[in-house]
């Protein structure tokens, strides 16, 4: 993804965060910890501060990210302490998962993909949670008029209603919209959906002899 501005913009901010220390959660990565167990997967991690939260708790993380720089310090985090966090590169436009998981958290990063990717990529991670594990997604949806970290490859707000109706059948666990002032009288509108995945339908027990 060379030259894609929305990473090029995030790997400018993770270098002031690693430069200036801040690995202090985000709002959206906060809600989501408490529900991180088992085997985790963090899909576009960022800095991997929540990656390295869960880690450090006793999950089994897998985190992705685009940039080089956030998996780099990611790595060496994990390393020197010993955690149970795999980091990788990768682009997340078309990657594919082959493993499960307990938990998937997506924070913060399908609107930078257009809406049939977007749109792809959420179903594949709804597909990796494991019955009984709970899907953490958050976006920037319609109402955000920040715009400024987009890149012109494409991009993707989608309607709150249309993100919750994705997980119909799941069960709700929680759903919140919340606007924050950014530059130039702008707005950043975020939802956040956390929601657990219907477990595996008992089978019938056989009839009894007779």
């Amino acid at each position: 993804m060379d030259g894609n501005r929305s990473i090029a913009f995030f790997d400018a901010q993770f270098r002031r965060q690693v430069a200036a220390g801040d690995y202090a959660l985000n709002p959206f990565e906060a809600a989501a910890l408490p529900h991180l167990r088992g085997t985790v997967l963090d899909y576009g991690c960022g800095l991997g501060n929540l990656a390295v939260q869960a880690a450090r708790r006793g999950c089994d993380v897998l985190a992705l990210d685009a940039s080089e720089t956030a998996i780099d310090h990611l790595r060496e985090l994990a390393s020197r302490e010993g955690l149970r966090l795999r980091a990788e590169a990768a682009d997340l436009r078309t990657f594919q998962l082959t493993g499960d998981f307990d938990a998937v958290a997506c924070i913060g990063l399908l609107m930078f993909f257009d809406c049939p990717t977007a749109l792809a990529q959420l179903a594949q991670l709804q597909a990796h949670v494991r019955p009984g594990g709970v899907a953490i997604v958050n976006v920037l949806v319609e109402g955000t008029t920040f715009m400024e970290m987009f890149s012109p490859e494409g991009h993707c707000l989608l309607d709150s209603a249309q993100l919750q109706a994705r997980f119909a059948g799941w069960e709700m666990i929680g759903f919140a919209q919340q606007a924050f002032p950014a530059a130039g009288d702008t707005v950043k509108l975020f939802a956040t959906l956390i929601a657990r995945k219907p477990p595996d339908p008992v089978a019938p027990s056989a009839a009894p002899r007779t």
